[in-house]
């Protein structure tokens, strides 16, 4: 009984995982808006960006990582190569929302010592997607870091008994 509570504790955590990570993908592919600033055409882009592209790059690989887990047992022989696949992409995860909110930061603040003035004044609804998708992107982070945590928890467990 402790055993399959378990297995869908894990499950039900690398469910959540998948569909944090995948709308983080979704949400930041999808955002652009183009407008006019002094007669000038504006275009913003998550392609613009490569910080942006790294977290779409991160989050797609997660979601597709967590679906492969779905279907696979990861008990057994394969629980210490899932435990070390899940510490590297939760670093994956962390390093990518870190960059992606730094330019995401600049972007609605601007840095005056460089000069670079920010732009969410000018395409809100762009900033309202990669705002989005950086919720979305930290609670897949956040899912994974629990979901990591678990694994090892059960793993030490399970090997001291």
């Amino acid at each position: 009984m402790v055993k399959n509570m378990q297995s869908f504790c894990s499950l039900l955590v690398r469910l959540l995982a998948f569909g944090a990570t995948l709308s983080a993908a979704i949400v930041m592919a999808t955002s652009h808006e183009k407008t006019n600033f002094f007669s000038l055409n504006f275009e913003a882009k998550y392609s613009h960006t490569p910080a942006f592209k790294y977290f779409v790059i991160a989050n797609a690989i997660g979601s597709a990582y967590s679906f492969l887990l779905l279907f696979l047992p990861t008990a057994g022989s394969l629980s210490a190569l899932v435990i070390a696949s899940d510490v590297v992409l939760t670093m994956v995860l962390t390093s990518s929302i870190s960059a992606a909110l730094a330019i995401a930061y600049v972007g609605k603040e601007g840095n005056s010592y460089a000069g670079w003035l920010p732009i969410c004044g000018q395409v809100p609804k762009y900033c309202r997607h990669v705002t989005g998708a950086m919720i979305a992107g930290f609670i897949g982070v956040l899912l994974y870091l629990l979901l990591l945590f678990y694994s090892i928890y059960t793993r030490c467990k399970s090997s001291v008994s």
